[in-house]
Formats: C-alpha cells, sequence, structure tokens
C-alpha cells in the first residue's frame, strides 16, 4: 500500500481548520492542524510534510512571515504551500504568490475544490518534492545524487549514498542490518553486518556532526531520527 501523502494545516478558525482535515483525510491523506505557528514551528523540525496549508490571518504573526520563514529555510523551502484567505484578503494571496506560495484559495470554499486544489499542486511540484531527502542539515538529492551538509557537499561512495538514502526515507524507523543488507547490496551473506558496521562507520565520519544523527539500535540495526 502506498505510503498517504502527508499535509500539515495551519488554521486558527477551528471549525474552518477541522472542515480540511475532515475532507483531506477522506481523500486518503495523513493531515495534522495547527491552531498558529507555534506548534507547527514545532512539529515541522520532527516532520516535513508534502504540502502545506497555510492560512494568511493567524494570530501569532501571519501566515505570509511564516511562508517567508519556510521559503529561507534550505530544509523546507521546495514544500509546496497553498494560502487560504479571507475573499477581502486576495491582495495578500498576491503577496504570498510574490513570495513563493504556489497557489491560493479563497474562503469560502467548497471542500471538493479544496482537495482538487491540494492534488494539483502536489502534482505540479512532485519531481521537486520527491527527488529532495532533507533531514535537518542533511540534504540528498536524489536527481543529482549529491549530498549537501551545511552546505557542503560531501563525497560518498555508492554503498554509503545508498545507506544514508534509505535512512532518511524511512527517518524514525530502524533499518536491521539484515534489511540493509537487502536494499542496499540485494543479498545477505553472513559476513554481511559487519559490511553494514563499516560502511556506517565510514559514512558517520564523512558526514562530521551530522554523522551523529545516525543512531545504533544495539544488536538490531540503524535510524535516523526519533
Amino acid at each position: 500500500m502506498a505510503e498517504k501523502q502527508l499535509v500539515y494545516i495551519v488554521e486558527d478558525d477551528t471549525s474552518i481548520r477541522e472542515l480540511e482535515m475532515y475532507a483531506l483525510k477522506n481523500a486518503n491523506f495523513e493531515v495534522e492542524g495547527f491552531e498558529d505557528g507555534t506548534e507547527f514551528s514545532k512539529t515541522i523540525k520532527t516532520r516535513i510534510p508534502d504540502i502545506i496549508l497555510l492560512d494568511i490571518m493567524l494570530p501569532q504573526g501571519d501566515g505570509l512571515q511564516i511562508l517567508n520563514q519556510i521559503r529561507d529555510n534550505s530544509q523546507y523551502r521546495n514544500i509546496p504551500v497553498i494560502m487560504v484567505t479571507a475573499k477581502t484578503g486576495e491582495i495578500d494571496a498576491v503577496k504570498g504568490l510574490d513570495m513563493g506560495a504556489d497557489d491560493y484559495i479563497t474562503k469560502p470554499f467548497g471542500v471538493m475544490e479544496l482537495v482538487s486544489r491540494v492534488k494539483a499542486v502536489l502534482r505540479r511540484c512532485e519531481k521537486t518534492v520527491k527527488t529532495l531527502l532533507v533531514y535537518k542539515e542533511i540534504e540528498l538529492d536524489e536527481n543529482k545524487h549529491t549530498v549537501i551538509v551545511n552546505s557542503n557537499e560531501i563525497e560518498l561512495t555508492y554503498k554509503e549514498y545508498e545507506i544514508l538514502k534509505h535512512l532518511i526515507r524511512n527517518k524514525g524507523i530502524v533499518l536491521t542490518r539484515d534489511r540493509l543488507m537487502e536494499i542496499v547490496w540485494g543479498y545477505d551473506f553472513e559476513q554481511g553486518n559487519r559490511t553494514v558496521d563499516v560502511h556506517i562507520q565510514s559514512l558517520r565520519k564523512k558526514l562530521g556532526t551530522a554523522g551523529e544523527h545516525i543512531k545504533t539500535i544495539r544488536n538490531v540495526g540503524y535510524k535516523i531520527g526519533d
């Protein structure tokens, strides 16, 4: 079964937020809602969504400020953003487009329109979203086959690159040594565990301080993230 795409909704109006969440969950999306930018900012540090619905008028800082922070951050700048605004706030929505928003929708709106807009933006941005994997200061570009840490490109072997890619793709999940052997080497063999350990050790060294994100789960395997 394909993994559900994750939508973050930042909307202070509870009834509107719940309506948006209900519609998108019924459309087979995974959804998290936030009433202001504070919790949103905390959560995005632990899990990056596939798309963000961002209300322009918020009680603690407006949506344009949040949009600006997203576009200024290398970890988040490629996340598609749809601005949500009242009819009278269309000028702000246009500002949002100029600042890098991917689309906007005005209240009141129908749930079918909302779902269609989200799907359309995801289709347009699918290539960018899927080829850039990010965990904190580590950026892995699957198109360019590059790894950037704190703006510096890191040279990895093919196997090191593949290990890092699968750890980031499965952040928060422990990958056993046997599983890493299977997906990176394509087979298993008796000394496989030692081979994985040696590659992890080399990978950590090349990543520098960012290598600390790769956690050893004793007698099991490795993971990135909580």
